[in-house]
């Protein structure tokens, strides 16, 4: 009897290491590939669970240690601080994240996996080049700037995790005054999408828009349709605060659950995650940036130009500021 408990044992521990459950704020049908092309390569397969940040994250919680979910894959670093907040992830480490990742884009509880840029876009025939020589975010708030910027919603995380960032930088009495100048300088009542943003720009209602860079790369692949391609071709990028700190960086990100029951294999599948051969895939797919050096972006992004980064701002403190950041942008008047 003891030997067939022992082996209906060791059976189901077997079963458990076969597998990796992955839960996922992402909708890229080109992360299934890799997943795919990861349970070939290990013979370990990932059941992968779609949804959006806030009920996947109260599935998590509400389940406990019930929860089959291993990792959590979230598209911006203030979901995964926010995760982190309500202890649903557990520590973790490897050689391979602390060589390939740099210090500013992980912690001891998530790491990047992809990163974005959220910069200027403006219209040449519009503006000139020379009239953005030197501008910094913090410039945004300037009268010269009154009713010319187009940006999305106080609600949108990625806006929070800016502003966040910018408090980081210069404190809370500075960015009080400055979203209210900021907000001054709207072109119109802030709706739509980053596309929205820098469609605003192409049809000359807005001198300037604030977005990610994946989106204007999107655009400009035709993937959207020919009248947004065209749209993009009439825009072109800035990226602010080149003479000091660098551009604003946010990124997607994973956490391994803290009752995950594959921890081990969902280490092995954050660190494929991290191959150059994979980040290659990723980015070439979602015109993201990789998160590692020795892969190379898309060459629609290429083709934005180098840029310095911010990496002197750990993207954990966007998580600290973030619910202020929020508040003081409703309280200015940022719809």
């Amino acid at each position: 009897m003891r030997w067939i408990f022992l082996i209906l044992l060791f059976s189901f521990n077997n079963l458990f290491a076969e597998e990796v459950n992955l839960f996922t704020t992402r909708h890229y049908e080109s992360d299934i590939k890799i997943y795919k092309k990861f349970t070939e390569k290990t013979g370990i397969k990932v059941n992968v669970v779609a949804g959006k940040s806030k009920p996947l994250e109260k599935r998590i919680l509400e389940e406990g240690k019930d929860c089959i979910g291993d990792i959590f894959f979230l598209a911006d670093v203030g979901r995964l601080i926010s995760a982190e907040k309500k202890n649903i992830f557990q520590k973790i480490s490897s050689s391979i994240f602390e060589s390939e990742v740099p210090r500013s884009f992980r912690s001891e509880y998530w790491i990047g996996i992809a990163k974005r840029a959220r910069i200027i876009f403006y219209s040449p025939s519009k503006i000139s080049k020379n009239e953005l020589k030197d501008l910094n975010y913090e410039n945004l708030s300037e009268p010269r700037w009154k009713g010319q910027i187009a940006i999305r919603q106080a609600n949108n995380v990625y806006n929070q995790s800016l502003i966040a960032s910018l408090i980081e930088k210069n404190g809370l009495d500075y960015m009080k005054k400055w979203l209210k100048d900021f907000v001054n300088n709207f072109s119109r009542k802030p709706q739509g999408n980053d596309r929205a943003q820098i469609l605003s720009v192409a049809s000359g209602e807005s001198k300037l828009a604030i977005a990610n860079t994946y989106y204007y790369a999107l655009m400009l692949s035709g993937k959207k349709g020919k009248e947004q391609q065209l749209a993009a071709q009439k825009v072109k990028p800035f990226f602010p605060n080149q003479n000091n700190r660098g551009v604003h960086m946010n990124i997607s990100g994973v956490g391994v659950l803290k009752y995950s029951p594959n921890k081990e294999n969902a280490i092995k599948l954050i660190e494929y995650l991290l191959t150059p051969e994979v980040q290659s895939h990723i980015v070439n797919n979602t015109f993201e940036y990789p998160i590692i050096e020795n892969a190379e972006s898309n060459k629609l992004v290429m083709l934005m130009g180098k840029f310095k980064q911010d990496l002197d701002t750990p993207v954990s403190s966007y998580g600290k500021w973030q619910k202020e950041a929020y508040k003081l942008m409703k309280k200015s008047g940022w719809n």
